[in-house]
């Protein structure tokens, strides 16, 4: 009698998550794909913004693409492909959380140089310096990948091919089992992550304290002040609400990562385009050359995109 109540909830709980998954599909994919393809048209690849923005978008899109198959999981309570299909469509997920928080942490640094120190700045804030730094990135997301997904390969090989996702690896006996040690292991990868996502928190509210000290300046002319202290807002909010919680689940509590923490983290994908919004005026209209900070020859007014 236990045994089919508790399967009752949890087959009422797997719809919830298919459908909160299905909701994020249906904003997420399309309003990413609309960015980027506005960010590369209309903007190009001429700022460090943009450049971030674009690789931004692109790490969401990813996401995005491994939904459908999480939404089938969750529905229909099987998986229908194979072991190393699931360990991929896992890895684009956590992929996206290391990679997104490391781009909206460029986004930020980006924004301090251009309000706090926008004439010394100038050197370092080009196209170029960006492309680099976001190759650097996407080879260390993959670099991670490596061992991680060696460990985690063993581990969902040891389980019912049917199964996937963080839901089915979460195991319910007491710490001193094999396999919740088996996972202890596996889940080391992800410590080195974790770390680096709170010090990339830290690094954003470093950067959205001294903005705003700056703005609140009265020799601080630059324009649009409500956007620019936006786009630190937003930056900070989606740190706290979609990878703190994993994040913390993971580093200090030793634990496989819940799937209501997955579906949290999977919503920064929804968010991310009100960043695109607020940080690059007439973000609709065509523009040749986008600049987060312009300074003209005399005034050194802050125009900010």
């Amino acid at each position: 009698m236990n045994n089919t109540m508790e399967d009752g909830l949890m087959h009422e709980s797997n719809l919830g998550y298919a459908l909160v998954y299905g909701c994020i599909l249906a904003l997420g994919l399309p309003l990413n794909a609309v960015s980027l393809w506005i960010l590369l048209r209309r903007h190009s690849l001429k700022s460090p913004s943009v450049v971030f923005m674009v690789n931004l978008a692109i790490s969401d899109l990813l996401l995005a693409i491994s939904l459908p198959m999480r939404v089938y999981f969750y529905a229909t309570g099987t998986w229908p492909l194979s072991p190393e299909a699931c360990i991929w469509t896992t890895m684009l997920f956590r992929n996206n959380i290391r990679s997104s928080s490391i781009f909206i942490t460029f986004i930020s640094v980006d924004r301090l140089l251009a309000v706090v120190y926008p004439l010394r700045s100038r050197h370092l804030r080009t196209a170029s310096n960006a492309l680099k730094a976001v190759v650097l990135v996407w080879l260390f997301v993959l670099a991670l990948n490596i061992p991680e997904t060696l460990e985690f390969s063993k581990f969902i090989k040891r389980k019912n091919n049917s199964t996937c996702f963080e839901f089915q690896h979460r195991p319910k006996v007491t710490i001193n089992n094999v396999s919740q040690r088996s996972y202890h292991k596996s889940a080391f990868a992800t410590y080195l992550p974790s770390v680096l996502t709170l010090i990339l928190l830290a690094v954003n509210v470093v950067c959205t304290t001294s903005v705003s000290w700056t703005l609140r300046s009265d020799s601080a002319r630059v324009n649009n002040k409500v956007n620019v202290m936006l786009i630190f807002v937003m930056n900070l909010v989606m740190f706290i609400i979609c990878f703190l919680p994993v994040t913390v689940h993971l580093l200090f509590l030793g634990l496989p990562v819940s799937t209501p923490l997955v579906c949290l983290a999977s919503f920064n994908c929804c968010l991310d385009p009100l960043l695109y919004y607020f940080s690059l005026d007439a973000f609709l209209k065509n523009k040749e050359d986008i600049e987060l900070a312009r300074e003209p020859d005399h005034g050194h007014t802050i125009f900010m995109h």
